[in-house]
């Protein structure tokens, strides 16, 4: 275990360490993360490859660290709200499933953390290309793997700003090409304290105009281009310009008997043109060009778990199923399978129900158990998927619970969180220990569950407006403000 002071001479500790053996501090952040092995280390902060104590079955996440202790009061209040603010970027970004998950962001011994989600692979390099076998297949593929996740953050008006081999991972688990650090570059950087953060990002693979201090989502597919052009000659991009000619010098350093077909070549001389008006104008140009529509990523949705067999110990008929109209409407249009959920609470076994209820949600939209909803993740929800979660709870209790009387009752105190609250008996107060206040029964008050798993992050009482909203757009309740 790593200690993360700043200023611990011998960081090193053994794994069964709570406290580091030479300064004494504690070497866990918020009781539940912890550092490995140091990454990387730049002027205003490190990175470290850590472990959750809390998910045993995905226990590594990336822990960056940005370390103020010897910076003037005006710069320490900048870069809080450059954090803040790079941190709500991440956790926009984290929906899309090729950009790492932001798992926690907060502030700790003067020290502020981000934690994020470690993605298990490697990062592109000439050697990977060419042992591919057939390095032009696998450019088209780092194109069509990147394209889309760039028009995704355009869409959301954000520019990556530091595209190259190292900010990549091709993933293990689907061969997927994922794209890092968006956000980090810019905060664990002098620069973007000190009023020069437009000039982040790496010599050789910025755009002319970002030398400049003004980048634009062209930008990033310059130097998307220039990492094409990199991964391919194995020559870095300093030496594939020729200054003087001012052209690009690169098919010349291609390796002996490689042949570019003249519909990559095209592509790329278009995405690492000098000039704004002569090179790609946006992702999805170039994906249209190539002959591939950019579509919303859609949520991975994994499968449901086979039923614990210490909860269910018979299966229920045909004849006890409920066959109202609503029911049978819905069974007809749902993605997800709710034979687990509709067990428990036949069952009335409400803590289950609940359990399963955040995870049919994350399935949904694509979320870990460690993650939070925003609104932007119910958004992504097809009604029929709340309609059928809300029409179960509903059922199994008599109207007591469900998403639609928690939103009556939001709605009816005015939308004043404290005041639901109050109604529903939930603590007013996020904390660790708040589902020990949880009552898994029917004697509950009108409205209890099921209970805010899914919410967290600095506004995490704002679950409740975007679980309404929800609940309006679908038609299930009106508007009543």
């Amino acid at each position: 275990m790593y200690c993360l002071n700043p200023n611990c001479n011998n960081p090193g500790n053994n794994d069964r360490d709570r406290i580091c053996c030479a300064c004494g501090s504690s070497l866990f952040l918020k009781e539940r993360y912890f550092a490995g092995k140091a990454l990387a280390q730049g002027g205003f902060g490190r990175t470290f490859l850590g472990r959750d104590r809390d998910l045993p079955t995905s226990p590594h996440c990336v822990i960056k660290q940005l370390y103020l202790q010897q910076t003037s009061p005006g710069i320490r209040k900048k870069a809080i709200a450059l954090f803040q603010q790079e941190a709500s970027l991440l956790q926009q970004l984290g929906t899309h499933p090729q950009i790492p998950t932001l798992l926690a962001h907060f502030e700790q011994d003067e020290q502020l953390y981000l934690v994020q989600e470690y993605i298990e692979g490697e990062m592109p390099s000439p050697a990977m290309w060419q042992q591919s076998g057939n390095p032009e297949a696998q450019t088209w593929k780092l194109l069509k793997d990147l394209l889309p996740v760039l028009q995704f953050v355009s869409d959301r008006n954000i520019i990556h700003r530091d595209i190259k081999p190292s900010n990549i991972i091709l993933r293990y688990s689907d061969s997927k090409f994922v794209l890092i650090d968006f956000g980090v570059s810019r905060l664990l950087t002098d620069t973007a304290l000190m009023g020069g953060a437009t000039t982040v990002g790496t010599p050789g693979y910025m755009a002319p105009e970002q030398l400049h201090g003004k980048v634009l989502p062209a930008s990033d597919l310059y130097a998307l281009g220039v990492t094409c052009l990199h991964l391919l000659t194995g020559v870095e991009p300093d030496r594939l310009y020729d200054a003087i000619a001012e052209r690009w010098t690169w098919r010349e350093h291609l390796p002996p008997n490689l042949k570019i077909s003249a519909q990559l070549s095209k592509i790329l001389n278009a995405l690492v043109q000098p000039s704004l008006k002569q090179r790609s104008s946006s992702a999805a140009a170039v994906l249209r060009e190539i002959g591939v529509f950019p579509v919303a990523p859609p949520p991975s949705i994994p499968p449901t778990p086979a039923p614990n067999p210490d909860l269910i110990t018979t299966e229920l008929s045909p004849s006890q199923k409920p066959q109202t109209r609503a029911s049978r409407d819905l069974e007809a249009t749902i993605l997800c399978d709710y034979s687990a959920l509709k067990q428990h609470l036949r069952r009335q076994h409400w803590r289950e129900a609940d359990e399963e209820t955040q995870r049919i949600l994350y399935a949904l939209t694509g979320k870990r158990p460690s993650e939070y909803l925003c609104s932007d993740d119910l958004e992504r929800i097809p009604c029929a998927e709340i309609k059928m979660l809300d029409l179960l709870w509903e059922q199994a209790s008599k109207g007591r619970f469900g998403f639609k009387v928690q939103a009556q009752i939001y709605q009816s105190v005015g939308r004043q969180y404290n005041l639901f609250c109050d109604r529903v008996g939930w603590p007013n107060h996020q904390s660790p220990s708040e589902f020990k206040s949880v009552n898994y029964s029917l004697r509950a008050p009108v409205g209890h569950l099921p209970f805010r798993r899914w919410s967290g992050g600095y506004t995490w009482w704002k679950h409740l407006d975007y679980m309404t909203e929800k609940l309006i757009q679908c038609n299930i309740i009106a508007d009543e403000r």
